[in-house]
């Protein structure tokens, strides 16, 4: 891993780069543009709002900022992976030309998606002013959980772009887990409200804790629990471990697979 550092940070200018490039290729072709960062949720928070405000009624107080936020970070997480499906594979030519450390473009995708996360942000922060909603100084909290979600995006994007520039049906696997991801995570409901014996499953998801975390100390200006923070942070290292050992094992015959 401390090898990884220090090649990471010679070549920290190709990385940014790799980001940017990610960031132009995803809107590419588009009016909008970079805008689509953020009419995206912002769609998917009208139709969610209408459908679970109307047809399905929850009672969540201030559920418009409730949906946005839980739409937000799982934006993120589903940005950062997707994007590092392609992030290899996608560079077949370059890879072949150049030498740079094979993690530089699975990690380039945390980076991209980072940069989408923040214009999304904004979008929460103008939400709130808004419908007037003035959050606890707990939502200073909301750093080290999206940093804890940075972590998660990029233990799995590391095997991901390995797995998917060897096998293709890696990326039509992960389209299924992240549609059933969205659904299995208290995005648009209350992780209470699941039967006791599905949350001692779904406890041990870290993005199901991410996103409770978020919710807690974003609206209800309450900390996390310790289970809650044990949960995320030990499912996350396990996850990161796991991925950089697939990554490593793989990363050396990348060249050729490709």
């Amino acid at each position: 891993m401390t090898s990884i550092r220090e090649e990471m940070w010679k070549t920290k200018g190709i990385l940014f780069n790799f980001a940017i490039s990610d960031l132009k290729i995803r809107y590419r072709n588009s009016v909008l543009g970079i805008l689509w960062s953020i009419i995206e949720p912002l769609l998917l928070l009208g139709v969610l709002f209408v459908v679970f405000s109307t047809m399905f009624k929850f009672d969540i107080e201030n559920f418009p900022i409730y949906l946005l936020l839980g739409i937000i970070t799982w934006n993120f997480f589903k940005n950062g992976t997707s994007i590092a499906l392609g992030s290899l594979s996608n560079r077949a030519a370059f890879i072949s030309q150049i030498y740079f450390p094979r993690a530089i473009p699975g990690l380039s995708a945390g980076v991209t998606a980072s940069i989408m996360l923040l214009t999304e942000l904004v979008i929460l922060a103008i939400f709130m002013i808004v419908l007037n909603f003035s959050p606890s100084i707990t939502i200073l909290y909301l750093i080290p959980i999206f940093l804890l979600e940075f972590l998660l995006i990029l233990g799995l994007a590391l095997p991901l772009s390995v797995l998917n520039a060897k096998y293709k049906d890696v990326e039509f696997i992960w389209g299924v887990v992240l549609q059933a991801g969205f659904f299995l995570t208290p995005i648009f409901y209350q992780f209470d409200m699941l039967p006791e014996v599905v949350r001692n499953v779904l406890q041990f998801s870290p993005m199901v804790q991410i996103v409770t975390m978020a919710h807690h100390v974003t609206l209800y200006g309450e900390l996390p629990s310790i289970n809650s923070i044990l949960y995320a942070v030990f499912s996350v290292f396990i996850i990161v471990g796991i991925g950089y050992l697939i990554f490593r094992k793989l990363q050396a015959r990348i060249v050729e697979e490709m």
